[in-house]
């Protein structure tokens, strides 16, 4: 016991999504086909975006953000599958500050990587004539580097916040993986001086790339309007409503969960919205990319029909 005679918490109990033994399996076998899924789609995007027909940034912010969507599952998918099939559902403490940090790393960099990706956008609609000067390989590399540089930056401030609060039990996390509000929810301190930090580095790593995001579409869609050819306004605003529609789920699953972080209430549904950016959005992405991009389908019937032919 430490000096304030509170437990010393050497590892926690993850709840899981229910404790209703009858629903276990079939937890399980749903959210295993899923994770099967994410990770079959995701690797198909992996192999089709290095094929030379798709050697575009576009292509390559996609294949970044396929391997992110992999990381996201697999640090979360794997253990909430075990803890399905399982009476003992404990996590170490190093396990659980490592799994924290990796969610939040991975989380923070996608959503910079899909401000990249809209610029990216952006000066392909806007200045054609410059995309390839403007978007070069350097170019390319930096904007994910820097986006891996500022999840890090994230990630290592909210971990040691959390983990520097007086967690003094119960030890039992009323979630399926470590994540934020439910472990402040076990301090035994005053934490709304952190809940007020929350709620900043929620806007700093969300509505700072949103608005950005906006800004570049408000852009992009004033110059798709001036496109004569029907054609060519369809096949752009298709592009870029792909991209869109990722940034929606991811925009309303993260604010929804981290701008309330200590709501008890709302823990279930957190749970549920939980479940969709780290296990749903991940499978949907390939979908969402593949079956609105003409050039995606393509390739990936060229790479399907070589791949049966072996």
């Amino acid at each position: 016991q430490d000096a304030g005679n509170h437990t010393l918490l050497t590892e926690f109990v993850l709840s899981g999504l229910s404790s209703r033994p009858e629903l276990q399996h079939l937890l399980f076998f749903t959210i295993c086909l899923v994770y099967s899924m994410t990770l079959i789609g995701n690797l198909l995007i992996c192999m089709v975006t290095v094929h030379p027909a798709l050697h575009t940034p576009m292509y390559f912010f996609l294949h970044v953000l396929s391997f992110l969507d992999i990381s996201t599952a697999t640090v979360v998918v794997p253990k909430m599958l075990v803890n399905l099939l399982s009476e003992d559902r404990s996590i170490s403490y190093l396990g659980c500050v490592t799994q924290l940090y990796c969610v939040v790393f991975l989380a923070a960099t996608e959503w910079y990587l899909l401000a990249a990706m809209a610029y990216d956008r952006y000066v392909a609609v806007c200045s054609p004539l410059r995309y390839s000067a403007i978007m070069n390989t350097r170019a390319c590399l930096s904007l994910v580097l820097l986006s891996c540089c500022s999840g890090k930056v994230v990630s290592v401030v909210q971990t040691a916040w959390v983990f520097t609060l007086s967690l003094c039990g119960p030890r039992r996390i009323n979630y399926f993986f470590c994540d934020i509000p439910p472990l402040i929810m076990l301090s035994c301190t005053d934490t709304s001086r952190y809940e007020k930090q929350l709620i900043s580095a929620t806007v700093l790593v969300i509505f700072t790339p949103f608005c950005l995001i906006l800004l570049s579409y408000t852009c992009i869609i004033s110059s798709i309007l001036k496109i004569s050819s029907a054609e060519s306004r369809h096949k752009t605003f298709s592009t870029c409503s792909s991209h869109l529609t990722v940034v929606t789920l991811y925009c309303a699953s993260g604010t929804l969960i981290y701008l309330q972080p200590k709501s008890s209430n709302s823990q279930d549904a957190k749970k549920i919205l939980a479940l969709i950016y780290t296990t749903v959005i991940p499978t949907l992405n390939p979908l969402i990319y593949s079956l609105r991009n003409k050039e995606v389908k393509e390739v990936l019937i060229r790479v399907m029909a070589v791949l049966m032919k072996k």
